[in-house]
């Protein structure tokens, strides 16, 4: 596994941020059975990098705590079976690894939250993540069903990480 962090802002995390990173990815694929070796890039910003981000590409003008661009295309969630079908889209030909995507998300908004929830950053950070790589391996939460199903696996992958409120 592969991931790469990115840290575009003057604000730290006052937590080992890489190791839950690292931790939160790793127990993602494996809860997802990712067949694959995986890259992933992590890019920590505040809320008016994550503002202009989502300005640009969701046409929406306020910052957001977290934000998945997936680079597979799943036509059934964590169903990597297509994906050796079209490897020069998907795979890094210099790792081999699958590229599944980037994850953003705002220092201030992790900060934010973690108070307003009444819970730690490292809690905060490890569910955004969690929420993130779920996104990218094709799970949404638009629909009500989506929507439980995404909140069952989260709170899965973080009760087995030991990460609770």
């Amino acid at each position: 596994m592969t991931f790469q962090i990115e840290y575009e802002t003057e604000k730290k995390l006052d937590l080992p941020y890489e190791e839950i990173v690292r931790a939160v990815i790793a127990a993602c694929l494996d809860h997802e059975e990712c067949p694959y070796e995986a890259e992933v890039n992590v890019i920590f910003t505040d809320n008016e990098g994550i503002r202009q981000i989502n300005r640009q590409y969701r046409q929406l003008d306020a910052p957001t705590d977290v934000l998945s661009f997936p680079l597979v295309d799943y036509e059934i969630p964590a169903d990597f079976g297509h994906v050796e079908e079209q490897a020069e889209d998907y795979f890094n030909p210099e790792t081999g690894e699958l590229m599944l995507g980037d994850i953003i998300l705002s220092v201030d908004k992790i900060e934010q939250q973690a108070r307003e929830y009444g819970h730690t950053q490292k809690r905060e950070l490890a569910f955004l993540v969690a929420h993130s790589m779920l996104h990218l391996m094709g799970y949404d939460h638009m629909e009500e069903g989506e929507r439980k199903v995404m909140e069952e696996k989260q709170s899965q992958i973080l009760t087995d990480l030991g990460i609770t409120r």
